[in-house]
């Protein structure tokens, strides 16, 4: 009933950008926040960015500060990962997440650093050399 599914990773030099969508369909209506999140060959998921589906409000990982902005089109049901200067740590599988529990800023912020929400898409790949 739930399914994301990103899409627009590739592979750029240091210094590009890309933007990652993530298409959402089946019972939107439960999702309280969607984020972005990556994982690296041999190491952990972790928490990029997230965004409240209501308000707008977002949390950024201190990594890509100033560097990524995540965003929403309700209408469209999509979510958005634009990348600016990239770096080749940034290299990883992205992948889109939504959660359906209620709460406050802080504890978005703490279930997206734990990579802790409830539905996932299956990734795209994003390569920076």
């Amino acid at each position: 009933q739930v399914q994301l599914v990103e899409s627009g990773g590739g592979s750029v030099q240091a210094g590009g950008s890309l933007r990652l969508s993530c298409a959402a369909s089946g019972n939107t209506y439960t999702y309280n926040c969607m984020g972005w999140f990556r994982q690296a060959p041999g190491k952990e998921r972790e928490g990029v960015a997230a965004i409240f589906t209501g308000d707008g409000a977002t949390y950024y990982a201190d990594s890509v500060k100033e560097r990524f902005t995540i965003s929403k089109d309700t209408a469209k049901n999509t979510l958005y990962l634009q990348m600016n200067d990239l770096k080749p740590e940034d290299t990883g599988m992205y992948y889109c997440a939504s959660d359906s529990r209620d709460g406050n800023w802080y504890e978005l912020r703490a279930k997206t650093r734990r990579a802790d929400f409830g539905y996932w898409g299956q990734g795209t790949q994003v390569t920076v050399s």
